[in-house]
């Protein structure tokens, strides 16, 4: 007779559960009105015919049927395809770059002025800043265009070409956003264990084999946040092609969420923009999995 294999399960009382249910239940009430049911409305509102103005009608799947033929979307999909390929290993590279660079400074009060100059952007809202960037990106009078005239180079049409348009994204999303991921990585940065380090050193490891072996793997949760945060950024990226080129020339800058938005509050549509904005969340939830499925491979959390 096979002997019964005891399985331990903790025993809770009711008021344990009650106290944890109570400390969790503001959260959940949050996540539920403002995750939850606007997702349900979206859906909902995906499969009908809805202005604002006139009352919602049964729409069949014939948003979704649209999707299919409407080119705008394809080649939004592609212009956010771009951001993404773009503006992501910039950020990173950099990000991480100056971090690395700041770490590396031993006085506090130099850490900390070059910490706020470099993270002081980010406080600025894009909308109060992008008509300096505007007129500095300007072909005929702009400041960069001036200076590149004084080099020798011809006039660079920075906001009027399909190819030059997405430099002068790049110019305006580093120096507006680049704070944010050099804060994460310094932070990622100083709390290595420097006893590793110095072990390293004692060894006789040189300044790459100690970047290699222990500064990355150590540094590499960070760089799995930052990577998720920032893909998840330029898919839904709309500030910088609404505001910097209005998704021009024609639509070669526009973005999804661009189309998404003027689709819903200009063309009054919120029934297809629903349908669209329902593909965009799939694809971020599919390159999200991704990423954190890939991430088993490279990704190290032992800290001891």
């Amino acid at each position: 007779m096979a002997e019964k294999t005891l399985v331990y399960r903790p025993r809770y009382n009711r008021r344990e559960i009650a106290t944890a249910y109570g400390f969790l239940s503001p959260t959940i009430i949050l996540y539920i009105l403002f995750v939850l049911v606007p997702l349900v409305w979206v859906i909902y509102l995906s499969f009908m015919k809805y202005d604002i103005i006139t009352p919602a009608q049964f729409f069949g799947t014939r948003n979704w049927m649209r999707l299919r033929g409407d080119k705008r979307v394809w080649i939004t999909l592609r212009n956010t395809g771009l951001f993404v390929i773009l503006l992501v290993p910039m950020h990173v590279v950099f990000g991480s770059m100056l971090a690395l660079g700041v770490n590396t400074i031993k006085n506090r009060f130099g850490v900390y002025v070059y910490r706020t100059i470099i993270y002081f952007p980010t406080l600025v809202t894009s909308a109060s800043v992008i008509l300096a960037w505007r007129y500095m990106l300007s072909a005929d009078t702009g400041m960069i265009n001036y200076y590149l005239g004084r080099l020798g180079v011809t006039a660079i049409p920075w906001l009027g070409s399909s190819f030059w348009v997405y430099p002068s994204t790049m110019l305006f999303s580093l120096w507006k956003f680049v704070g944010t991921y050099f804060l994460y990585f310094f932070i990622g940065l100083q709390n290595i264990d420097q006893s590793l380090i110095e072990a390293a050193t004692i060894d006789g490891a040189n300044t790459w084999q100690k970047f290699k072996s222990i500064t990355i793997p150590m540094l590499s949760p960070t760089i799995l946040f930052v990577t998720i945060t920032q893909l998840i950024g330029c898919i839904q990226i709309f500030d910088e092609p609404f505001l910097l080129t209005r998704g021009g020339p024609g639509d070669a800058s526009r973005s999804i969420s661009q189309y998404i938005y003027e689709t819903a509050f200009r063309s009054q549509n919120y029934g297809y923009a629903s349908a669209i904005a329902l593909v965009l969340l799939v694809a971020i939830l599919i390159v999200t999995l991704i990423q954190l499925k890939g991430s088993n491979t490279w990704v190290t959390y032992d800290r001891e």
